[in-house]
């Protein structure tokens, strides 16, 4: 995987991937999308490789010129037609190997950095509804709007072209609803449910009985093919962050297997196990409690969104037995891993 951006980008990045949609939609309206690339500081180039990154504020950037230039004031929203699995990277091909919504949804927070940095989702659950809301890291008001009208109508699209998904039982949008009244037909017309301005959150509800639904693509051989690929690819993509972050990185790909040692991790990241601690001290922590952050938010994370077994989950954190999990967890939060689901 190869990432176009400057080391020190606190604002982080974007795939190719997910620049892909806008460029299509911009091609149909007959805009010159290289000139604005150029614009934005996109190298024309990087498109050829769905591997390639490229800085986040560069794809903030862009969106705001296409929107400029196409006039459409429901672009983000009409360029989400163009969506498809590869357009969320390997984790387009990820759900589509999950063999339920739940399972989708437990991947998402983990993986979806491998997309891009412009927002990020949460999965919250009240009174028989689940709402998937979508945060954007966006500063530009109308480029923001754009992305998140654009990141629910992909996962609309995605849901009922390759998941055969088409459950949502409304759309909510955080911001205000178009001056041109008549722009709102637009919407309903193109997520067929109500769809609600000025809510708290930017969200697609659906009820939480579909979750457990099972979908007959789901591949689980693949499935565990793919989510190797992607921590791999997430490790890469982390390469410039704090020695925290890639420890983490290097554990989830392998924490299932063994709990390994700092040595181990060291040498993963082709440096002594001394000079590890040391940068991990630097950060002001040990391998110890890394690898507990990491297995507590994990924990905490398969218990509220998984229907997996406490039994599986202390196995998926790489502990030899139950009570080591249990003791663990208590230490962690003061409850027990089932009091806490």
């Amino acid at each position: 995987m190869n990432i176009e951006s400057s080391k020190n980008d606190r604002f982080g990045l974007a795939s190719v991937p997910a620049l892909k949609p806008y460029l299509k939609a911009a091609e149909d309206c007959g805009i010159d999308c290289y000139s604005l690339l150029k614009l934005a500081g996109i190298d024309a180039e990087i498109l050829q490789d769905n591997n390639k990154h490229f800085s986040n504020t560069a794809m903030e950037k862009l969106i705001r010129l296409l929107i400029i230039e196409s006039g459409d004031p429901c672009f983000g929203l009409h360029a989400a037609k163009y969506v498809e699995p590869s357009s969320y990277s390997v984790l387009g091909y990820i759900a589509m190997n999950c063999s339920t919504l739940r399972k989708i949804q437990a991947k998402i927070p983990i993986f979806e950095k491998i997309v891009g940095d412009m927002g990020q989702t949460t999965i919250t659950d009240d009174n028989g509804y689940i709402y998937q809301s979508w945060r954007c890291t966006f500063s530009d008001p109308q480029a923001k709007r754009h992305e998140v009208e654009h990141v629910l109508g992909s996962w609309h699209t995605y849901g009922r072209h390759y998941l055969g998904i088409n459950c949502i039982h409304s759309i909510w949008f955080a911001h205000s609803p178009p001056q041109n009244k008549c722009l709102l037909n637009e919407y309903k017309e193109f997520f067929g449910c109500e769809v609600c301005f000025n809510k708290p959150l930017s969200c697609i509800v659906f009820k939480e009985e579909v979750l457990d639904e099972i979908l007959p693509q789901a591949n689980e051989q693949l499935l565990q093919t793919l989510l190797e690929h992607a921590t791999q690819a997430m490790a890469i993509i982390d390469k410039y962050q704090p020695v925290s972050v890639q420890v983490k990185n290097i554990l989830i790909l392998i924490l299932k297997q063994r709990t390994p040692s700092s040595e181990t991790i060291a040498r993963q990241l082709g440096m002594s196990n001394r000079t590890l601690q040391r940068k991990l001290k630097e950060e002001g922590l040990s391998y110890k409690e890394v690898l507990n952050e990491l297995r507590l938010e994990l924990a905490l994370h398969y218990l509220k969104h998984t229907e997996l077994t406490v039994e599986t989950i202390a196995d998926e954190l790489g502990y030899m037995e139950i009570r080591s999990f249990h003791r663990g967890f208590k230490l962690w939060t003061g409850r027990t891993p089932g009091s806490y689901r």
